[in-house]
């Protein structure tokens, strides 16, 4: 199996929503960008927020399987995705890519 590297690359907040709806909370997510784990045998990375890893579990698996080319050409690099965590007040997407 071919591992897999995942990078935070950004984050979004949506402060207005999170006035409206969310309960006050003091610590929501140790996540910071650029940070990387790496995935070997399409398991998840230890230190990896396990609510990210459900969201992007099953291309990480597929890319690890050396399948790819996920929605017919999706990614300029057919070898990789683009996935964001299931946190609808502070989103972070992450890149998701083979190894070589």
């Amino acid at each position: 199996m071919k591992k897999v590297r995942i990078t935070a690359m950004r984050q979004t907040v949506y402060h207005d929503l999170m006035e409206r709806f969310e309960n006050p909370i003091e610590h929501a997510c140790d996540v910071r960008e650029g940070q990387q784990w790496v995935a070997a045998n399409g398991q998840c990375p230890q230190g990896l927020c396990p609510a990210a890893w459900q969201s992007m579990r099953e291309f990480v698996e597929s890319l690890a399987k050396g399948e790819g080319n996920f929605y017919d050409g999706w990614m300029q690099n057919p070898m990789s995705a683009m996935i964001s965590c299931n946190d609808g007040f502070r989103p972070f997407s992450f890149y998701i890519e083979v190894m070589e």
